[in-house]
C-alpha cells in the first residue's frame, strides 16, 4: 500500500483545512518545498499536492511554489486543484508533475478525462458529501452519486481513483473505509483513500483491505498524531 503525504497550498503556504472549508485553514509552513524534501527523506514514494486557491478559481494559483517543490525533491508528485483544460494538464506535466488529478471537470465533462489520459497519467479525484459528488473546491454538492461517477471511469485509462469523504477530511476521526471499498469495487481502479487518517490504527485497518491501494495522510502528520516515517516503513512490508 502506498502512503501519500499531502501538501495543500493556499496563498503559497502549506495549510490544512477542516471539512474543506477555506476559512478553517491552519498554516503549517511558509516553505512547502521543505516538507516535500522531508517526506522524501522519510521514504515516501509520492507527495499529494493540492492547489486550494486553484480549486476555487478554476485555474492554477500556486505555480511558483509547485515549481519549488518539484525542484526540491525527486520523488513522484501528483497534483490537483483548478485543472480544467488540456493546456494546464500539459503545462504541469512539462513541469515534471507525474500524475494530474482531475476533480470538478470529471463530473462536468467525463469525456475530458479520457482525452487527458492520452496526454499523461491521470487520477480522478472524487470527493463526496453524504455519498454525493462535491464540486468547486467542495463548496457545492451535486446530485450525482460518487459510485455512479466512479463507474464511468472504469475503462478509459485512468491511472488512479482518489476518493475523499469530505465529512472526514481534516477531522482526525478515521478513514471511511466502507465508502473507499465501495468506490474501489465499483470502478475496479487503483483506489486511494483520503480524509480522516488519525494514527497507526487507521493505517493498520487500511492495510487489511487489499482493494485499497493507497492512503493520503495530511493533518495526522502535521498535528503529530501519526509517526509518518514508521507508517511508510510499515506500508512497505510485504
Amino acid at each position: 500500500m502506498e502512503i501519500l503525504p499531502a501538501i495543500d497550498l493556499k496563498d503559497g503556504q502549506a495549510v490544512r483545512l477542516t471539512k474543506g472549508l477555506m476559512d478553517s485553514a491552519k498554516i503549517y509552513s511558509n516553505e512547502p518545498w521543505e516538507l516535500a524534501k522531508k517526506f522524501e527523506e522519510m521514504g515516501s514514494n509520492w507527495v499529494h499536492l493540492v492547489d486550494l486557491n486553484g480549486a476555487f478559481a478554476g485555474e492554477p494559483r500556486n505555480l511558483e511554489q509547485i515549481k519549488k517543490i518539484r525542484e526540491a525533491c525527486s520523488i513522484k508528485l501528483e497534483l490537483g486543484g483548478g485543472i480544467r483544460d488540456l493546456e494546464t494538464v500539459k503545462k504541469y506535466l512539462d513541469l515534471g508533475i507525474d500524475r494530474i488529478i482531475l476533480g470538478s471537470i470529471a463530473l462536468k465533462d467525463p469525456s475530458f478525462v479520457e482525452k487527458a489520459c492520452k496526454v499523461g497519467k491521470i487520477a480522478v479525484g472524487i470527493d463526496a458529501i453524504d455519498g454525493f459528488v462535491a464540486v468547486e473546491g467542495w463548496a457545492e454538492k451535486s446530485e450525482v452519486k460518487a459510485t455512479t461517477l466512479a463507474k464511468e471511469f472504469a475503462n478509459v485509462g485512468v491511472d488512479a481513483l482518489i476518493c475523499t469523504d469530505v465529512g472526514k477530511d481534516g477531522t482526525l476521526e478515521g478513514v471511511n473505509i466502507e465508502f473507499t471499498l465501495e468506490m474501489a469495487r465499483t470502478s475496479g481502479l487503483y483506489t486511494i483513500a483520503s480524509g480522516g487518517v488519525k494514527d497507526m490504527s487507521d493505517i493498520d485497518a487500511i492495510l487489511l483491505e487489499k482493494e485499497i491501494s493507497g492512503v493520503i495522510v495530511g493533518k495526522a502528520f502535521y498535528e503529530g498524531t501519526l509517526d509518518l516515517e514508521k507508517a511508510i516503513a510499515k506500508s512497505k512490508i510485504k
